[in-house]
């Protein structure tokens, strides 16, 4: 049984193999001048390697190929896996000899997810290494070009990690599961692929800010924090809608940010004074910049008075690891559910 299940595997398994040994390679020849740079020099790093086009293609590729190791998994493996087989009939000949169904489909989630599992797990693994002291740089207060985004944040933290690893497993699970229900493999493709990728996009959103209880905080807003007024309405008397203020530290996401007043109550607007707070525009004359400052500056300090403060709900880039760990897991749960659903799929609705 284990021999049929690995031919039946083993062209899906060594095409995508044969890719991530291809990046893994690329990886692995530019990793070590790229931790080298860093620990050389760490000022200016992101600035000096973005220069160089091959790092550039290498970070996107690589996110890009963890991101679509999961949908790829459960749409070609894990779907097809038991699908075909109920569409073709040949499932019947194995169940009519010595092998119960239950070792059937057991011998074949083994062998398949747990070789879905590791590519993934391998795969992010390189990309993980490979990406650390860009990480690490960008997590210290560096930018450059694409070489923006903190590891916590969405588009970063999905392809690090052992988050893949869950994602995969939960990927490959869907697949068999609806595949057992519509017994059609391209239907069961379709519907996985779509699933998946849904999953991938509403998690962060839905799912990932309460992992962990958030960090709230209050923060007055001044000219040195004040990242941007939101107004409307006619330039001669325009309507504060938002402000944004700039939280203290590196490498956090920030989930949530709104005004309360002084007596803890969200503000949907702002006084119509406030729009004294905007800044002069980036070309404005050095002249009309420094007549603007005090008035900037008394308009923050009557804001501040008034007791207007900016609530701020984000999580600390110390959780990184604490929601990678927490949300591998419900992943990890969600594929055991699925798997045990097939189980009793297989044992009482199919003849």
């Amino acid at each position: 049984m284990t021999w049929l299940t690995w031919r039946q595997f083993r062209l899906q398994a060594l095409v995508v193999l044969a890719a991530v040994a291809v990046l893994a390679i690329f990886l692995a020849v530019t990793g070590p001048a790229l931790l080298n740079d860093y620990q050389s020099s760490h000022d200016g790093f992101l600035d000096r390697i973005s220069f160089d086009q091959l790092n550039s293609y290498l970070y996107v590729v690589g996110q890009a190929l963890v991101y679509a190791a999961p949908p790829v998994i459960g749409a070609f493996w894990g779907a097809p896996l038991i699908a075909r087989e109920l569409e073709a009939g040949t499932h019947r000949l194995v169940w009519n000899q010595s092998i119960s169904r239950t070792r059937w489909l057991a011998t074949k989630l083994a062998i398949t997810g747990l070789a879905a599992m590791a590519v993934t797990g391998l795969l992010s693994l390189a990309v993980s290494w490979w990406s650390d002291p860009i990480d690490d740089a960008i997590g210290a207060g560096q930018a450059s070009g694409i070489f923006n985004a903190p590891r916590l944040l969405p588009p970063i933290f999905g392809a690090r990690g052992v988050v893949p690893i869950g994602y995969a497993a939960f990927a490959f699970a869907l697949g068999v599961a609806v595949g057992l229900v519509v017994r059609r493999s391209v239907v069961a493709i379709a519907i996985t692929l779509a699933g998946v990728i849904a999953v991938q996009i509403l998690s962060p959103i839905l799912l990932r800010p309460h992992l962990m209880t958030p960090v709230e905080t209050k923060v007055i807003v001044t000219t040195e924090n004040m990242r941007g007024l939101q107004l409307s309405g006619p330039d001669q008397n325009p309507q504060v809608l938002r402000v944004e203020a700039q939280l203290e530290g590196l490498g956090f996401w920030k989930l949530s940010e709104h005004t309360v007043n002084a007596a803890g109550q969200v503000q949907k607007t702002l006084p119509s004074w406030v729009a004294d707070c905007v800044p002069a525009p980036p070309g404005a004359p050095a002249a009309d910049k420094g007549q603007q400052t005090q008035p900037m500056a008394s308009c923050f300090q009557r804001l501040a008075d008034e007791g207007y403060r900016q609530v701020i709900t984000y999580q600390p880039a110390s959780r990184f690891w604490g929601l990678q760990w927490r949300e591998t897991g419900l992943f990890l749960v969600l594929a055991l559910t699925l798997t045990g659903f097939s189980f009793w799929r297989i044992r009482r609705d199919l003849t």
